[in-house]
């Protein structure tokens, strides 16, 4: 009998604490509630949800106050990709024009195999680490190949590859994760007008014979491609493509034949008319380069 009065009096006191516990919350939810905008919710909803800090916010839905606010482009967010902008657009009553994927591109095209000056290196296996220690290799400006920006892209897009990054395009989304990593800030992101982009596939500023010197395809600052493209501009002693110009119809075959190192390269994937045009003939390892198939901070070079 004691047993059973002490087991329901046990069962009131948690009932009544039960319900003492929600009027508390209850109470609490309606004190400290803190009202949404629903356009932030609207756009916090169209967003992925990534977090990844490309957009500069802390995450989505830091973004998505300031695009409510009308504080942030609403062209911020890389994995969102273009139907994000489209929704996002709606909301905010915007009107949208033709937008295009920002993809991340190392400027570097030289694996261990073309850097003629490497020195062992036993400190700390990352580029950061790395990047402290002088003579570590030759150019100064060269992916260091440990792997910083592999470990920071959340979507597996990086590889290293004999002492050299490279991309995925399959799966980069253009997060930016890999840019705001690399210590030698290498890494930008360039709008993807068609799968297939040609990019120039080193920064170094050194003189052309300081370049032959370390790199067997580096960039020596010949300054061929501006001659024979419009496109191309020189910054200090390294040519930059103009991406706004970019179009598909645009012809790279004279530059390309011009250049007299293997700098300029093809990432992304080919389209039919690009296989079309090479069938039959043997494409040079540095357009193919491991790259398998398809705004910033930093100063970016194209």
């Amino acid at each position: 009998m004691l047993t059973t009065i002490t087991l329901i009096l046990a069962a009131l006191v948690l009932s009544l604490l039960a319900v003492a516990m929600g009027w508390v919350l209850g109470w609490a939810n309606k004190a400290f509630y803190v009202e949404v905008d629903p356009k932030v919710a609207s756009v916090n909803a169209a967003l992925p949800g990534a977090n990844c800090g490309g957009c500069g916010y802390v995450g989505c839905m830091e973004y998505a106050e300031a695009v409510a606010a009308g504080e942030a482009d609403i062209t911020l967010c890389g994995p969102g990709g273009a139907s994000c902008v489209e929704q996002m657009g709606a909301i905010m009553g915007k009107e949208v024009g033709e937008t295009f994927p920002y993809r991340a591109v190392i400027h570097c095209a030289a694996n261990r195999d073309a850097r003629l000056q490497l020195m062992p290196y036993t400190g700390e296996p990352t580029c950061a680490a790395a990047n402290l220690v002088a003579g570590v290799q030759g150019c100064t400006y060269g992916c260091l190949g440990l792997g910083d920006c592999a470990t920071a892209c959340t979507y597996a897009a990086i590889d290293i590859k004999n002492g050299l990054a490279v991309i995925n395009y399959d799966k980069c989304v253009g997060c930016k994760a890999c840019a705001v990593v690399c210590p030698r800030n290498i890494i930008t992101m360039v709008p993807f007008r068609q799968e297939r982009m040609l990019v120039v596939a080193c920064c170094n500023q050194d003189a052309g014979n300081d370049v032959k010197a370390v790199c067997k395809v580096g960039c020596i600052g010949c300054k061929a491609c501006t001659r024979n493209s419009p496109l191309f501009h020189m910054e200090g002693n390294a040519p930059v493509i103009d991406y706004d110009h970019y179009t598909p119809e645009v012809s790279f075959d004279m530059v390309l034949s011009k250049c007299p190192m293997e700098s300029l390269i093809f990432v992304g994937k080919p389209s039919p008319k690009d296989l079309a045009k090479t069938e039959g003939e043997h494409v040079p390892e540095r357009i193919e380069a491991d790259f398998k198939t398809t705004v910033d901070e930093t100063e970016w070079r194209g």
